[in-house]
């Protein structure tokens, strides 16, 4: 279950940094009710995957799913070009977030 938490708070997280994107340096309403939701969610489940999982190894994972999936947001939801390199890169994290997985013993 501890593996669903930490999923389910990178997935808050890009919630938020989305949201933080919309609420336009805080100046939207509606966003900036999101950034708080997404907030709070993502913390909430970042502490429950924290009690049986490290943290160094918890934080990485968390954080490498953000990234990925803020990368992949802004190509669909901001139109941003999403370039070779920059696939090979976020191919590197997905393989660094496997590697972490496979590498840690289960709890």
């Amino acid at each position: 279950m501890n593996w669903v938490y930490l999923i389910a708070a990178g997935v808050m997280e890009i919630g938020w940094v989305l949201s933080l994107k919309f609420s336009q340096g805080f100046t939207k309403l509606i966003p900036l009710f999101f950034y708080a939701f997404f907030g709070f969610c993502g913390a909430y489940f970042f502490s429950h995957s924290l009690k049986t999982l490290p943290v160094s190894l918890a934080y990485s994972i968390w954080a490498g799913i953000a990234v990925i999936g803020t990368s992949i947001a802004d190509v669909y939801f901001l139109k941003h070009e999403l370039s070779p390199i920059k696939i090979i890169f976020i191919l590197l994290i997905l393989i660094g977030i496997v590697g972490l997985k496979f590498s840690t013993q289960s709890s």
